[in-house]
């Protein structure tokens, strides 16, 4: 097995750590924070939007299963990649659309990615390709939430119709 990680942002933490644990190959998702100036974050920082920092997972796969560039391409179908900083009804910095790269690698293979999806979001795409700074894990009742928590009122109106159409798409491919 040869693990490697990638660290991104779509929005809530929440809906993009369940979106990436559909995929086949993905060993591991932990939600955190990225991108910003404070030390050791809390939510609440975050959230306040003066921190910063992005909501963000890093997505642990194994790339003899799954590329990087299959990451890399599902991140464009799981969120709005063309509204500035927000998602839905989440706005703020925290929310924006980032792909924050470990190498130079990482960063030509986003900037591919973002290339070949920009065509089929009307050439509007806003995300952030940035380098990964310092990754602070989030608080645990931040982790596997929606599996956790599939009845809360965020995660049955918000996070379950987002799954429930991935796993359709998926199961027509």
């Amino acid at each position: 097995m040869n693990t490697e990680s990638l660290v991104v942002g779509g929005g809530c933490f929440w809906c993009t750590e369940a979106a990436y644990e559909l995929l086949p190959g993905v060993k591991a998702v932990v939600s955190g924070y990225t991108g910003g100036d404070v030390d050791n974050p809390t939510y609440d920082q975050v959230c306040g939007g003066d921190s910063g920092h992005a909501e963000v997972v890093r997505v642990y796969f194994d790339s003899e299963q799954v590329s990087l560039e299959t990451l890399l391409d599902y991140f464009w179908k799981i969120h709005d990649p063309t509204t500035l900083n927000r998602q839905g009804a989440d706005a703020g910095t925290q929310y924006r659309s980032a792909i924050f790269y470990a190498d130079a690698a990482q960063r030509k293979a986003a900037e591919s990615s973002l290339a070949r999806a920009n065509p089929s979001w009307g050439g509007k795409i806003v995300t952030q390709i940035a380098p990964l700074g310092k990754f602070y894990e989030a608080e645990a009742y931040h982790q596997d939430y929606f599996r956790n928590n599939p009845h809360a009122g965020y995660c049955h109106a918000v996070i379950k119709p987002k799954i429930d159409k991935l796993v359709k798409a998926q199961a027509a491919h």
